[in-house]
């Protein structure tokens, strides 16, 4: 079969959309904040308080992955440590001490079921400390412009100091949709992969409701939740 067309991005704006083109829409549930882009023009078809500073859960993992895809190589080899062991929340559950895991592998189980192990077992490898690895998530964010955004931690478990806003968030997904890795993992419902541990194989699915229910033409990006940020969405 032939590949499917990908799906043209271009570069965000702020600009609205001229009003017959703009989205009208009556929510059943509540939303704190949001923001809807054309991905082709960059126009705001709906939106609501898309400068609002909030907590934002797991979405932080979607600049944890752009730093790992920028700072190491698909085919590295990650030493599984303590300190990716001793963690709270989702997670991979999996990872075997002492033992190199694929770096794509990990990719993976960050991006699909949020694990917060594999946030610290990446960012490790990165940066050496999850300290170290913050300080480049907050640096590439200045780089793009960020006006509403600050990491306090590589997964999200952590709400205090850690967060962004709708407008802000649309810019961090369209720069991870640059990375082809991290595009083809974002939009998969499922993978098996090389793992060394019993069976040699491990699964993991993604937790984003509209690629579960197979929304037509839905291809990323990443689900959020804690108590503090309630449930996030980021959806291309």
């Amino acid at each position: 079969k032939a590949a499917a067309p990908q799906p043209q991005r271009g570069s965000y704006g702020i600009a609205p959309a001229p009003a017959s083109e703009q989205v009208h829409v009556r929510l059943k549930l509540a939303l704190r904040s949001g923001v809807l882009f054309d991905v082709n023009t960059g126009q705001v078809l709906w939106q609501k308080n898309p400068s609002k500073p909030l907590a934002i859960a797991s979405l932080t993992k979607m600049m944890t992955a752009i730093i790992v895809g920028t700072q190491a190589k698909p085919s590295d080899r990650v030493l599984i440590t303590r300190d990716a062991l001793h963690y709270t929340g989702s997670g991979v559950g999996l990872l075997p001490k002492g033992k190199r895991v694929s770096l794509t592998a990990l990719l993976y189980g960050l991006l699909l079921p949020s694990g917060n192990d594999a946030a610290i077992a990446l960012a490790d490898h990165v940066a050496r400390t999850q300290s170290r690895f913050v300080a480049l998530m907050n640096q590439k964010a200045q780089q793009l412009g960020l006006r509403c955004t600050h990491f306090t931690t590589v997964s999200g478990i952590v709400d205090q100091g850690n967060y962004s806003c709708a407008q802000d968030l649309a810019l961090i997904a369209h720069d991870l949709l640059k990375q082809p890795l991290l595009a083809r993992i974002v939009g998969s419902r499922s993978a098996i992969l090389p793992f060394p541990i019993k069976g040699g194989k491990v699964y993991l699915y993604n937790n984003n409701p509209l690629l579960v229910l197979r929304y037509p033409g839905v291809d990323g990006v990443k689900t959020g939740f804690t108590d503090a940020a309630g449930q996030c969405l980021v959806a291309t």
